[in-house]
């Protein structure tokens, strides 16, 4: 398949299930194997949705341009040829057929598909107006498929000012406000978020609301009319996931200030220094957090009391104070020394990984976390799902 998507259906990428994830949860068994057929299911939102439906047991069937298939393929070439990273993150367990919607045959195998299997559910992020032009928008579908679940994915949405204008994440990123809260604390160098985020909100917002239509099909099966549209917008779901910096805006209230990794409301709250060049990052949450860190972390129980830190919104107005005193004293001590003293004091801290540090970590292999995932390059680990269902 090196960067070429199938002319028949070719399994994308074999997933070997974890115990947990082996049989398919009660919605699934409930009628049948549920399927979700992809129109032009390409980049992170549609696909990362459709993968979490496939490790719950749908049958995925991705429809691909013939040749070059979904452009995520050949973002890069890290898992090897055809198979970027982002490309095997989002399309496991998934079976491709390559059909180009502008030809009339391959457009009626799609809807002959859709009648045929038949489909549960029909995922898409064609642009806006292309479903209905291809008679595959759930108006155009409904009367011959009344059960179907139509979901469609768009930047901003199917109606509006912004229905026809292009999004891809780090646009939409900035749409939301989500670029106004990152970056540097001088406020003059905004970082976009190191993953495809926005794609990840709506991608995870359609896979609920599948679920929940799903759901609702199976409470009301005597009326044979319970399929749906549901349509999933990328800022909408972003901005629903800036709500703490809106709240933080109400009113016209100053908003949130980019600091780097530190939290803008909560201090201590982000990286700190220590001795040797590494580093250390730990939260405080609450005031019994705070008296506990300064007696037993930093050996100065005083500090609790000291009236430029006696609150958050202290703590948060001096922060750059505190800071340095803090540094001042890790930096006697390791970042091992360091958090061994945190541990021992209750304080939530983590360590710095990096994705090799991941790739090792002794909490997701004692946990039995990573598998392995089929593809045309041979079998490459993998991270099971999130999710565990407990069968």
């Amino acid at each position: 398949m090196a960067g070429k998507a199938p002319r028949s259906f070719t399994l994308l990428h074999g997933y070997r299930p974890s115990r947990l994830l082996a049989s398919p949860p009660p919605v699934v068994t409930a009628r049948r194997s549920f399927w979700t057929s992809s129109t032009r299911q390409q980049a992170i939102a549609a696909p990362i949705c459709t993968r979490h439906l496939a490790d719950l047991g749908a049958r995925i069937i991705k429809i691909e341009r013939p040749g070059a298939g979904d452009f995520a393929r050949s973002y890069d070439s890290r898992v090897g040829p055809g198979l970027s990273s982002h490309f095997v993150w989002a399309n496991r367990s998934k079976e491709s057929l390559a059909l180009d919607l502008k030809q009339p045959r391959d457009l009626s195998i799609l809807r002959k598909l859709i009648a045929d299997l038949p489909a549960d559910v029909l995922v898409q992020n064609l642009a806006p107006g292309a479903a209905d032009r291809l008679g595959l928008s759930y108006d155009s579908l409904k009367e011959k498929h009344p059960s179907l679940i139509v979901c469609d994915i768009s930047g901003y949405g199917s109606t509006g000012p912004y229905r026809d204008k292009k999004a891809y994440d780090l646009l939409v990123q900035s749409e939301a406000g989500l670029l106004s809260t990152t970056g540097g604390a001088d406020g003059k160098s905004p970082a976009k978020v190191g993953i495809s985020i926005a794609d990840i909100a709506s991608g995870m917002y359609a896979l609920t609301s599948i679920m929940g239509a799903l759901m609702r099909r199976e409470r009301d099966k005597t009326d044979p009319k319970t399929g749906c549209r549901i349509d999933i917008s990328m800022l909408e779901a972003m901005v629903e996931w800036m709500s703490f910096p809106l709240y933080y805006t109400y009113q016209g209230q100053p908003g949130p200030r980019p600091m780097g990794a530190f939290h803008a409301a909560i201090y201590p709250y982000g990286p700190f220094e220590t001795g040797g060049g590494g580093s250390v990052m730990l939260g405080v949450q609450n005031e019994r957090e705070w008296t506990r860190l300064c007696a037993e972390v930093l050996h100065d129980a005083a500090l609790a009391v000291d009236t430029r830190f006696a609150t958050n919104l202290k703590r948060v107005e001096n922060r750059e104070a505190l800071q340095h005193i803090m540094i001042r004293s890790f930096s006697q001590l390791s970042a091992e020394e360091v958090i061994a003293r945190l541990d021992a004091a209750g304080i939530a801290n983590a360590k710095v990984s990096d994705m090799q540090g991941v790739w090792e970590h002794p909490q997701l292999k004692a946990r039995r976390r990573w598998t392995e995932v089929g593809t045309s390059q041979g079998a490459r680990a993998g991270i099971t799902s999130a999710r565990s269902l407990g069968c």
